[in-house]
Order: structure tokens, then C-alpha cells, then sequence
């Protein structure tokens, strides 16, 4: 028997990865959430379409401006470069998932078909199914869930011809998917392109925080960076991850802080050190951010980190905070 799960290792997240074999483009991961950094998936988003089955624990996926808490043996069904994130749900406890992630030529092919003009776009365009909760609310839901769960004891137990089975399982899925389109016909094309605006949008900003976040940005500097006003980049901040962009920065730069403060850096030294490495000009906010947002000093911290004392570290709240204000 082959062994296809990979395994998310104790500090990691998986934000980004490959897209598999190109004659099977599935990959199937295992993640405990509690033992990811800061117990979270952070936002992130790829081109595959993604099956999230929750095996133990509760973690609390977020996308949109929706927040779904999945139990053991629920999860969720993302839909193709929607951003999303998931967190655990109680520091002191252990939730193991798996994540499914496909490619739509697994079933179609590629380049622009006939078979894809039917029953990939109507999927790909729908704002009801950016992202499907697979729990217990009625038969359709019970069913793409029986489904899922098959599919991915498929790919970890590898028997003969596992590859056929699930590309069987996922067509049924897909075709219940495709059924949920038919009523949508004449109005999803509108209400997608002011989804996709603001959510192209903020992945940019996003992008481009990630490369320039050690630097002194401005809100001038982030709505600079995609040639949209001040105002309208904080509305499309608002709509689709409920923070403002600076509130993003701080979070991004803080969560760095972190990483440094668990892993090292040759040259950094101090707390102030840390601070103007991550983009902070004030060693005093930093800290007084660090700790609004983890309840504890960057030295306390690290004192934790010194100490082995991981378990302990606290969470970074998915939650909009005044931090920014």
C-alpha cells in the first residue's frame, strides 16, 4: 500500500504547495491545527479547489465575512482562489484535519473545452459556492460530505485504483455542485464580479505587504500600491476580511515578530532590534501591539520560547481588533 498523506510538520502552515503529480493532481495533507504556528492557517488562497474534513477538535474556518465552526467529522469545501483561513478553536486542544486539494483538469482537462465552459465556470462563478459547509443541515449537504469523506480515505489508504475512484467521486460531487448553479442562471455573473473586484484587490495588497512590510508603509503606500484611493482600499479591506489594511499590516508584522522571536536571527539582538526589523519605528508600540495582540511582552514571549514552554504561547485572534486606531 503507497502513502500519500503528507504530513503538515509542528510550526508550518500550508499557504502554499505544490499542485501533485500532473497525471494526478490530488495531494491529500494531515494537520494537527494546535501544533501550526500560532495554531492557524492564516489567509491564503490557491488555485486548486480544496475539501477541509475535520477528524478531532473544533477549528473555526473563516472566508468572506462568514465564520464556520466545523466539529468533528464536518468540513468545508472551498471553492477555486477563495481566500480563507482556519484557526483552532480552543488553545488546549488538539484538532486534527485533512486537506484535499485537486485540480479542476483532473476532471476536464486543460485549455478552454466544451466540457469546461458547462460545468466548470457555473462553479467557479457562483457566490453561493465559493465555499460549501459540509455538515448535517440536509440531504445535498449529507451527501457531498458522505463523498468527501470517501474520497479522502481513498487517497490514504492508496488500493488499487484509488486514482479512478476518486476521480468517480469527484465527478458526482462536482455534477451536485453543478445542479446548485441551474437556479443562479442570470444574476451570479453580476454579484461575482463585485466579489472578485474586492478580493483581487486585497490580494494584491496583501502580496505586496508580505514583500514590503519591513519597510514604513502608509495607508498612502498600500492603496498606492494597486492606484485606488485611501478610502475605497479600506472599504475593500472592510468588505472581505472585516480589518482595515493597516490593521493587516500590524497583524502580518506582529506575526513575524513571532516567527523571529521562535526561530532567530543572526543580528538581532533586542526587542528594539525585532521591532525595526519588522517595520516597527517605535519600540514602545511595538510592545504595546505585541501584547494587545498575545497578551504578553516580546520578552515574555521569547522567555517561553528560552523555557520550551510552546504549549504555552498564546493565539493570534483571527478577530478585528482597535489596535490600528
Amino acid at each position: 500500500m503507497q502513502e500519500r498523506v503528507t504530513k503538515i510538520p509542528p510550526g508550518g502552515y500550508h499557504a502554499k504547495n505544490e499542485n501533485g503529480e500532473i497525471g494526478y493532481p490530488v495531494q491529500l495533507f494531515s494537520v494537527d491545527i494546535h501544533d501550526l504556528f500560532m495554531h492557524m492557517v492564516r489567509w491564503h488562497w490557491h488555485p486548486e479547489i480544496e475539501i477541509v474534513m475535520v477528524r478531532s477538535g473544533v477549528a473555526d474556518f473563516f472566508a468572506d465575512d462568514v465564520c464556520v465552526r466545523l466539529h468533528m467529522g464536518q468540513g468545508v469545501l472551498i471553492n477555486r482562489n477563495v481566500m480563507h483561513s482556519l484557526h483552532l478553536c480552543d488553545e488546549n486542544m488538539h484538532c486534527l484535519a485533512y486537506s484535499l486539494k485537486f485540480h479542476a483538469s483532473f476532471l476536464f482537462g486543460y485549455g478552454n473545452t466544451t466540457m469546461s465552459n458547462k460545468y466548470l465556470a457555473p462553479v467557479f462563478s457562483s457566490p453561493s459556492l465559493r465555499f460549501v459547509p459540509l455538515l448535517d443541515q440536509d440531504e445535498w449537504h449529507v451527501s457531498l460530505k458522505h463523498l468527501a469523506d470517501q474520497i479522502i480515505e481513498e487517497n490514504i489508504t492508496c488500493q488499487y485504483g484509488y486514482e479512478l475512484t476518486t476521480k468517480s467521486c469527484l465527478c458526482q460531487l462536482w455534477k451536485m455542485l453543478t445542479d446548485k448553479t441551474v437556479p443562479e442562471a442570470g444574476h451570479a455573473s453580476s454579484v461575482s464580479v463585485t466579489t472578485s473586484l474586492d478580493e483581487v484587490r486585497v490580494k494584491d495588497i496583501i502580496l505586496f505587504i508580505e514583500e514590503h512590510y519591513r519597510e514604513s508603509l502608509t495607508l498612502d503606500d498600500l492603496a498606492g500600491a494597486i492606484h485606488i484611493s485611501k478610502s475605497e482600499c479600506c472599504r475593500c479591506f472592510k468588505r472581505t476580511l472585516q480589518i482595515t489594511p493597516v490593521e493587516y499590516l500590524i497583524k502580518y508584522r506582529i506575526f513575524q515578530a513571532a516567527i523571529l522571536l521562535q526561530q532567530g536571527l543572526p543580528g538581532i539582538q533586542t526587542i528594539s532590534d525585532l521591532a525595526f526589523y519588522v517595520g516597527f519605528n517605535n519600540a514602545s508600540y511595538f510592545n504595546k501591539v505585541f501584547k494587545q495582540y498575545l497578551n504578553c511582552t516580546p520578552s515574555e514571549y521569547r522567555r517561553k520560547v528560552k523555557n520550551n514552554s510552546l504549549l504555552d504561547l498564546p493565539m493570534l485572534s483571527p478577530l478585528p481588533s482597535d489596535a490600528s486606531r
